[in-house]
């Protein structure tokens, strides 16, 4: 394989074994015909699958000179989303960085008077440009925050100058938000109709912040496009994507239901919770489905690493590996030695946290924990762009191996036909009545 990704499968066995994950290739043939011709559950929301034509040249050149353009005239982006309307870019942002990477802030993920309030105490003084995501421009969460964020921003520079300074990401033809964006004149960015939120990191969802940080947009997608040529085979001794997919399936099928995702790297916590939405909202449907959890060690091995060596032996684990890459940083030596660390003393900081992951791994492989490892290089465009894809064609395939739609979501709606119901939505007065006498409100 050419793609800057390798997946260690050494702590598998015996739960797992090489000849088990391929005696699923008939499954797999069958599976991967459905998603390449469109004929499985949720074919409308496919354009994920080919990077590429998902995101034309001139489009990528566009978002590029927007960018530019709002941060030559803002001191401050904030990005209001939700979901996957933000999880992917701010997954992206954090684990690479980017020079303009601080000068990049999230809302619209929340409902709390708190947060908002403090928000806007943080942006005084500063010039800020938005860019709001939201397909329809009415779910709530995001909708309150732009609601406040669009009035402070007129009031501060005005409706014309503000005006400039807004870019919505939205649907291609309808919706509020884009009626709003026509009607004051709002740089706009499409949301694909046939790419879903959770899958939607690398389009105009996910690279206009990318862009504002500094990230090289065109080079994530080319790594992602390289990886998409490279998965488009279903032989699973070829396609480690596919190979994951089948052996979550497998411990799933032996008992283990909650898969841990495990770095040793705090930068990559964004990437733990992009990858707990893309698998939890693809598969946990119908009763059934693996529960995505993470860990951020070695931070959590202080707290949840207790549970994970002897708890109960329902988990398994999936861990990122950075193998280089990282800063110079060495160890002092101290003539005292009172920490007792100078065994230490002249090794690298990375080394010691390599040390610590492979530690982990054997103990928890020990205790009873089967785990796998996704291995990188380094951390950087080019393997952020194919581990993103990789995860995505992995859940893809993991879905329709489970025998469910992973690109629907129709669970994310049971809440909010409460919450309206209870805010007394117009529409919902009916709802409105019920509800308050099963929560008894007079």
């Amino acid at each position: 394989m050419s793609i800057p990704i390798k997946l260690d499968t050494s702590y598998l066995a015996q739960e797992v074994t090489p000849e088990e994950v391929y005696s699923w290739q008939a499954h797999v043939d069958f599976c991967h015909e459905m998603l390449h011709t469109r004929s499985g559950a949720g074919s409308d929301f496919l354009g994920w699958v080919e990077p590429k034509i998902m995101m034309p040249a001139a489009e990528v050149d566009r978002i590029s000179q927007v960018a530019a353009r709002l941060r030559a005239g803002s001191d401050v982006l904030v990005v209001i989303g939700i979901g996957g309307s933000y999880l992917g870019a701010r997954a992206v942002i954090e684990a690479i960085g980017g020079p303009d990477k601080d000068r990049i802030i999230f809302a619209g993920q929340n409902i709390s008077a708190h947060y908002h309030k403090e928000l806007l105490s943080k942006l005084e003084g500063k010039r800020i440009a938005i860019n709001i995501i939201s397909k329809s421009g009415t779910t709530t969460e995001p909708a309150i925050a732009f609601r406040l964020l669009r009035n402070y921003l007129e009031e501060k520079a005005g409706k014309e100058k503000a005006a400039k300074l807004i870019a919505a990401t939205t649907d291609a033809k309808k919706g509020a938000l884009r009626n709003l964006a026509v009607e004051q004149g709002y740089e706009t960015f499409v949301v694909p109709d046939d790419v879903g939120g959770r899958y939607s990191v690398l389009s105009a969802v996910g690279l206009l912040p990318i862009a504002y940080a500094g990230i090289d947009i065109k080079a994530l997608l080319e790594s992602a496009a390289k990886c998409a040529e490279e998965l488009k085979t279903a032989d699973l001794k070829a396609n480690p994507a596919y190979y994951y997919a089948v052996l979550r399936n497998l411990l799933y099928n032996k008992g283990k239901g909650i898969e841990i995702l495990a770095s040793f790297e705090p930068r990559l916590h964004y990437i733990t919770e992009w990858w707990k939405q893309l698998f939890g909202e693809s598969e946990g449907k119908e009763n059934i489905g693996i529960f995505p959890a993470s860990v951020d060690f070695t931070t959590d091995l202080h707290s949840m690493g207790q549970w994970i060596q002897e708890g109960r032996r329902s988990i398994f684990e999936t861990f990122i590996d950075i193998e280089g890459g990282e800063p110079d940083l060495i160890i002092p030596n101290e003539l005292n030695d009172a920490d007792g660390l100078n065994y230490l003393a002249g090794k690298q900081v990375h080394e010691v946290n390599q040390e610590a992951y492979r530690a982990t791994a054997l103990a928890h492989r020990e205790g009873g924990v089967p785990n796998s490892s996704i291995v990188l290089p380094k951390l950087d465009e080019e393997t952020l762009g194919a581990m993103l894809y990789f995860f995505e064609k992995a859940c893809a395939i993991s879905g329709y191996l489970l025998r469910v739609n992973p690109f629907n979501q129709p669970g994310v709606e049971a809440y909010k036909g409460h919450m309206f119901a209870l805010l007394g939505k117009p529409g919902f007065e009916k709802q409105t009545e019920e509800i308050k006498k099963r929560l008894q409100i007079g």
